[in-house]
């Protein structure tokens, strides 16, 4: 059975999904978790693969979506996970904005939720007043990201921190956010909780091998991967093309392959043509296969601006590859310097550097790629991330003396 849309409700119901090594002795909870839209995305992964995963036995889930539409309504199909629909046309500070969090409040109060878990900016700024006034029990914001948009900067950011403090429990997924939240905007250090994305790490350890298909013409050239949404420069796609010369004069036969889509990609196109790199690199646009495309690289990288805890970096790392990345955001917590990969300030020029000594030097390429591997088995599993919500889940609800 696959998910069936209509508008207002959106609804599905399947056998449920039992992710082995999970087991909660509670009764069932019911959870509502909001989410922007299910578009391809680091956040909505990590929220739609939650959803998928919580054991049945213990959770009712009901997914609300700002927009219920995107690639990963697919990863819902055959769930018992149940989609809602709140769309504030025009914005969720104009009046349809403010029509559909009261909306969405009656719906939370009539279906008596325990738990409300919101997952990003917009779903913050909307679930949290609403899951109040609903009088929910157990209210779980989440701040993902300190860069790059404008809410978290000047007054607007103050408007945030006092939306996110009526809940009682704000989750980061990476201490150095967390930090950031304690120290910036003056959260209590016991209400800000760090826990790690999870990822399917067989998906990407099991990939195919499908190097000559996906990139028929390059030989044993190195590839260079970086995968990432071209909706702004946030991950740092002009640092790695502006290198690319440096690379090249070296080694020639290089490619850089570039995942991911957006409206900027124009503009790096046309920053490689300009340097007459064209044939050095292949913008593949957004793909559903990136286990094979990454098991088909050699080194990946990225030099972001900005993180929180990347999904990309946790995918590099369970496919086996070697790894350079930006010592911004999490990305510390993921990439051990000289061990399973080099962190490297933001910009080209240790960019370039560290791409020319992992090319120069095979061994360390293989001793970063099966260290990376290793460290991502032993710490970023799915069922880690769903034991440890859980627990988050049952120490907010006996703070709030329920009986879950």
């Amino acid at each position: 059975m696959g998910v069936s849309l209509s508008n207002p409700d959106l609804s599905a119901v399947a056998a449920p999904l039992k992710p082995a090594g999970v087991v909660l002795s509670h009764s069932q909870r019911k959870v509502f978790y909001l989410l922007d839209s299910l578009n391809v995305g680091g956040t909505e992964t990590q929220a739609v693969e939650l959803a998928r995963r919580i054991p049945a036995a213990g959770y009712q889930v009901t997914l609300g979506c700002l927009r219920a539409q995107g690639p990963l309504l697919q990863r819902l199909a055959e769930t018992p996970v149940v989609l809602q629909e709140f769309h504030p046309n025009g914005g969720i500070d104009s009046p349809a904005g403010v029509y559909q969090l009261l909306r969405l409040s009656r719906f939370l109060r009539k279906q008596k939720f325990d738990i409300v878990h919101t997952h990003d900016l917009w779903s913050n700024l909307m679930g949290v007043p609403a899951a109040r006034l609903a009088g929910v029990p157990a209210i779980v914001s989440s701040r993902r990201d300190l860069a790059h948009f404008d809410w978290y900067r000047g007054k607007r950011r103050a408007w945030l921190r006092r939306i996110q403090n009526l809940s009682g429990a704000v989750l980061a997924n990476a201490s150095p956010i967390r930090e950031a939240l304690i120290a910036e905007d003056r959260f209590a250090p016991d209400k800000v909780h760090v826990i790690h994305n999870g990822i399917d790490i067989e998906k990407f350890g099991n990939a195919r091998d499908r190097r000559g298909i996906l990139f028929p013409n390059v030989g044993d050239a190195k590839l260079v991967v970086l995968v990432g949404n071209m909706h702004s420069d946030v991950k740092g796609h002009p640092w790695l093309i502006e290198c690319a010369p440096r690379v090249t004069r070296e080694f020639p036969n290089v490619r850089f392959v570039l995942v991911g889509d957006g409206a900027q990609r124009a503009q790096f196109e046309q920053q490689v043509a300009s340097l007459g790199l064209t044939e050095n690199f292949l913008f593949l646009g957004s793909r559903a296969d990136i286990p094979d495309i990454l098991g088909a690289c050699d080194i990946a990288v990225l030099p972001s601006r900005a993180e929180g805890l990347s999904n990309a970096l946790l995918e590099y790392l369970a496919a086996g590859l070697p790894t350079i990345a930006s010592r911004v955001g999490g990305n510390s917590e993921l990439v051990e310097d000289g061990v399973s990969g080099f962190l490297v300030p933001p910009g080209s020029e240790a960019l370039g550097t560290a791409l020319l000594k992992m090319l120069r030097d095979p061994d360390l390429m293989r001793r970063f790629g099966e260290r990376g591997r290793e460290f991502v088995v032993q710490n970023f599993s799915f069922e880690r991330l769903v034991r440890e919500v859980d627990a988050l889940y049952t120490a907010l609800l006996r703070e709030h003396g329920g009986n879950h």
